[in-house]
């Protein structure tokens, strides 16, 4: 595998001694990606004072940094050894019941906005699809939708305060599923595990269902109803949606940017420093891709970064991609006229979530 340190001596190679300094990604909020075409260019690998990081922004670099061991994850940002639990624990009966529950609260939004006119799936589809997704496969009681949608976007925090909340409310529902187990994705974690095992990994669940996953799929189907032709097309081939939702991760991951930490010097970078690995700038790298900037649903290969790196896990990944292949086809069924409404829309305003924050559909 070739090491971060010979792509950026490589990449950097006959370049100027004093090239122009590059504006701090603090100045780029609004819009990050003329910074993220000049840092490419000339500041492939450049320290960042005011946001005190290390800035790597080319594909290849990011690549091989997020795949470096010298370079760990920062509190926060890493896979836990709860995710790794989880992620061995959603398979067989256990990834059927998410699957399925997926499916079935996808429909039932769904079903919802068909009454309709007009909607915004921000609001009213992409923030309730994980946490429907998560009270269905889990079995919870609908009237807890509101705060397992709570848990889901504010988080447990550390192993005390939410968690331990989290593990009272839990622990009639798992005694109950000892006793008398059934098919959904609690009865199925339950098994062989205790109680404690059993709130770490649902705890996990919840963060993987977050406001990320929201994120994520808002800018899939932003980037759908952008390009109604592309959308017609997977109408018609639904086995098309797990490249195209590959590619809007590509093009406009849900974060910007994942941190690492240097345990030793890698290059020039110094042991103990930090180092911002710039997903956006990186997935739009024409190094990397043609025609970078263009949203293209069949796209050959857009090898998106986006997840199983930073706070995304492979729970986390698989989670995502559920509900944007499964709300998808729930939409197109239940919404047959589906379309961008026409006024104004908001741009982003922060560097590191750059989703819609409204998007608002014509349903007929």
């Amino acid at each position: 595998m070739l090491c971060l340190t010979d792509v950026l001596v490589t990449r950097t190679a006959g370049a100027p001694a004093r090239p122009p300094a590059p504006p701090s990604l603090r100045t780029a909020v609004r819009d990050p990606y003329p910074l993220y075409r000049t840092l490419r260019t000339h500041h492939p690998l450049v320290y960042d004072e005011p946001f005190g990081a290390w800035l790597v922004s080319r594909y290849d670099d990011v690549r091989a940094a997020l795949a470096d061991p010298r370079l760990v994850p920062v509190p926060g940002e890493g896979t836990s050894e709860a995710d790794q639990r989880l992620e061995r624990a959603l398979r067989g009966p256990a990834l059927d019941a998410l699957t399925a529950a997926v499916e079935r609260g996808a429909h039932v939004l769904a079903r919802r906005l068909a009454a309709r006119e007009e909607a915004d799936l921000v609001a009213e589809f992409c923030d309730w699809l994980p946490t429907a997704t998560v009270v269905a496969a889990l079995g919870l009681p609908y009237e807890e939708t509101a705060r397992v949608h709570c848990w889901c976007r504010t988080g447990l925090g550390p192993s005390g305060g939410g968690r331990s909340e989290l593990g009272v409310f839990l622990r009639p529902l798992t005694a109950r599923r000892r006793a008398h187990p059934g098919g959904d994705l609690l009865s199925a974690l339950c098994a062989e595990r205790s109680d404690e095992t059993v709130t770490g990994l649902v705890g996990t669940l919840l963060g993987a269902a977050g406001e990320t996953t929201a994120r994520a799929l808002a800018s899939f189907l932003a980037n759908l109803l952008d390009h109604p032709g592309q959308l017609e097309v997977l109408r018609a081939r639904p086995e098309l949606t797990a490249g195209a939702w590959a590619e809007s991760l590509r093009r406009d991951p849900p974060l910007h940017l994942v941190l690492r930490r240097a345990v030793e010097p890698v290059g020039a970078i110094p042991a103990g420093a930090t180092v911002a690995c710039l997903l956006g700038a990186a997935g739009r790298d024409p190094e990397r891709f043609t025609d970078p900037d263009r949203y293209d649903a069949f796209r050959p290969d857009p090898a998106p970064l986006a997840h199983g790196t930073g706070r995304h896990t492979a729970s986390d990944a698989l989670l995502a991609r559920l509900t944007a292949e499964h709300g998808l086809r729930a939409l197109l069924a239940a919404l047959p006229g589906l379309r961008r409404a026409e006024g104004a829309r908001t741009a982003p305003e922060d560097l590191v979530r750059r989703s819609p924050k409204i998007l608002r559909v014509r349903t007929r």
